[in-house]
């Protein structure tokens, strides 16, 4: 579709005049007039009542109207971020993370790296692991925050560290104890929501693994997308869920999170391209480093070698 023809079409659209729309765009009214017959036969459909004075919408050319100036706003910006890039000397990194991670004290981790690396632009994009993988070896992205083991020859991994963890249970939620821990077992008396299931595999495998592995076979009550859908369900008393422990320092009203009796941990992962040396590599590696030094976090090996580049 060409985008002469859309910014054409807006103009008869808010000028609701083609002789306006024409002088606007400093093009004779004849050609506009043949712009305008051309979109609607690649439509399929009348785009404009030209017998309304002044001229009207019709369904389908209002529909039109507000993709056509999405589009062209998104031309514009990309425009935009191209001259910004090409006329800065500014290094770029993009980041995807998986919205458990981002919990786990990510953005104190990112406000470091800013510190450390002040001249490099940076773009963070929410993604599931799988598909960090491949936007990876895209080079869409450059560093990947996500939870899953997922073997690559390309990719190199590091984990960071394992994170514990909880349940989430509704406040009126009643036990056999006030207690401040609770059995998988018992949890099997409940919906479970998981989340996301897809793509797989996902977190909600890990946790479907961990039920399994100690031979219970849980009802799933609720598929979230995303963690916050889930703490909220749990909230409205849909059932339980497996979350990151790091889910604690963001409460909710109605929502209660528990110890397990079990030992269950979910892995925090750092990906990045096999053989990338680049100087923004080293400087999140520097970020963790420091902010696991403050938290008593163990720092892992592969960590410290990056950062003493």
């Amino acid at each position: 579709m060409d985008l002469r023809v859309l910014r054409s079409f807006v103009a008869v659209a808010e000028e609701r005049s083609f002789t306006h729309a024409a002088e606007r765009l400093h093009i004779a009214q004849p050609p506009l007039s043949r712009q305008i017959q051309q979109l609607e036969r690649e439509i399929g459909a009348q785009l404009i009542d030209r017998s309304a004075r002044p001229l009207q919408l019709t369904t389908v050319g209002q529909l039109v109207y507000e993709q056509a100036r999405q589009i062209l706003g998104r031309v514009n910006d990309m425009r935009e971020m191209v001259a910004r890039v090409v006329h800065t000397e500014k290094r770029r990194i993009t980041m995807a993370y998986v919205s458990t991670v981002l919990h786990a004290r990510l953005p104190d981790i990112i406000r470091d790296f800013r510190i450390r690396a002040p001249n490099v632009d940076l773009s963070l994009v929410e993604l599931v692991t799988i598909d960090q993988i491949t936007a990876l070896k895209e080079g869409r992205i450059d560093l990947g925050w996500g939870r899953l083991r997922l073997q690559d020859d390309a990719i190199q991994r590091i984990v960071l560290r394992e994170e514990k963890l909880i349940a989430a249970v509704p406040e009126k939620y009643t036990y056999q104890e006030e207690r401040d821990f609770i059995s998988l077992s018992e949890l099997t008396a409940y919906p479970l929501i998981v989340f996301p299931r897809y793509p797989r595999p996902s977190y909600a495998d890990q946790v479907l693994t961990l039920f399994h592995d100690h031979g219970l076979d849980p009802h799933i009550g609720h598929e979230a997308s995303e963690l916050q859908s889930a703490i909220s369900l749990v909230a409205a008393e849909e059932g339980i869920s497996i979350v990151p422990e790091s889910v604690r320092r963001w409460p909710m009203d109605g929502v209660r999170y528990l110890e397990l009796a079990e030992d269950a941990s979910s892995p925090i992962i750092l990906s990045y391209r096999k053989g990338d040396n680049s100087p923004e590599l080293v400087a999140i590696a520097e970020a963790i480093a420091s902010m696991y030094s403050i938290w008593d976090y163990e720092i892992p090996e592969a960590i410290l070698t990056l950062a003493r580049r």
